[in-house]
């Protein structure tokens, strides 16, 4: 079975909701409607009663035929109570800051901001449990998604650093016999620090056990292992693998770094570079050094090696929100339902 398969398999168990609030756009009725047929969870769409009608007459697919909620977010009662929930948790971050830094903002600003920012909207409804989760972006640009996030959820509880990560459903298994692997971060921050690279690695090792089920083992790359090459770009992952360190085993997570790829993957070489080391080629979650490598690193082992890549999946999130591509198909949508959907399970009581 694929690993998406699985995903979907037991994302369809925890009997969750979702809200998609890019209500305009034909290919999420279709997945909303998907989503309902096939038993996989409840889905809420956001959107005025004119959007609605035109996105399921291009779909061809009706959401009352299926009993799903529509939410008009410029005109619902609950704006007004999550307008309130965004005043209060706003100001409180806001008060935290230095007087001359902080932008307090009154009702009639959060009310505005409700009304007239879906994603925010919904985002806030994730925030006050009425679901469990938020997937939008197909019409979204990844920046507004990021900013919605931070301003309605933040990040979770020990982590600083919102990241991403693909997970990789591989044609052949690796040497030491992974067939899924998790690569972070690939879409969102550009040139991390070596603490956020301590974040990026807790956070894609919780998604990859949350998504797969496996326990995860981390291997921080570079393109020198345990010394063999120095300079800035080095003493930045051999500075995130010692901040790392005390915090892993914390956790209970196997990690190791700075090493190069083929160090991290075949036993062979790794036990021959690294023989002392905690990851000996088994490694199952790769953390990049900076967002070039990942991006590119997931786009070869998806071009060259046919390996099949689900994600971004936005991580280290207070709560469960995704991200889609605006090239997304209506069964992308589904599967990024699914993931956030088992992500949100990771999350509650956190």
């Amino acid at each position: 079975m694929k690993a998406i398969e699985k995903i979907i398999e037991r994302a369809s168990q925890l009997n969750g909701t979702v809200v998609l609030p890019e209500g305009m756009d034909a290919r999420v009725i279709t997945a909303a409607c998907a989503c309902v047929d096939r038993k996989i969870c409840t889905p809420v769409v956001l959107g005025t009663p004119e959007e609605i009608a035109a996105a399921e007459a291009k779909a061809g697919l009706s959401l009352a035929e299926r009993g799903i909620k529509v939410i008009d977010y410029t005109a619902d009662p609950l704006g007004d109570e999550l307008a309130a929930a965004y005043l209060e948790a706003w100001n409180a971050k806001e008060s935290r800051k230095p007087p001359e830094k902080q932008k307090i903002i009154d009702l009639a600003a959060a009310v505005k901001t409700m009304r007239t920012k879906r994603i925010y909207f919904g985002g806030m409804m994730v925030r006050q449990g009425m679901v469990n989760g938020l997937v939008a972006g197909s019409i979204a640009s990844t920046g507004d998604m990021l900013r919605a996030a931070f301003h309605t959820l933040g990040t979770q509880k020990g982590v600083k650093t919102a990241s991403s990560c693909f997970i990789m459903d591989l044609r052949e298994p690796t040497p030491s016999g992974d067939s899924v692997l998790a690569f972070g971060d690939c879409a969102v921050i550009p040139n991390p620090t070596a603490e956020q690279l301590v974040d990026i690695g807790l956070s894609t090792a919780q998604t990859y056990r949350d998504l797969t089920g496996n326990e995860p083992r981390v291997a921080f790359l570079s393109f020198s292992t345990k010394g063999s090459a120095a300079g800035e770009l080095v003493e930045k992952v051999q500075k995130a693998v010692e901040l790392a360190k005390p915090v892993f085993a914390e956790k209970g997570i196997a990690m190791d770094g700075e090493l190069q790829f083929d160090a991290a993957i075949a036993p062979s070489v790794g036990q021959l570079k690294n023989p002392n080391g905690a990851i000996q080629g088994n490694a199952n979650v790769f953390i990049f050094p900076d967002l070039q490598a990942g991006n590119i690193g997931y786009k070869i082992a998806q071009r060259l090696g046919g390996a099949v890549a689900i994600g971004p999946n936005l991580q280290g999130l207070a709560k469960a929100m995704n991200d889609l591509s605006r090239g997304c198909s209506a069964e992308d949508i589904v599967g990024t339902i699914c993931v956030t959907l088992l992500q949100s399970q990771a999350k509650v009581g956190a």
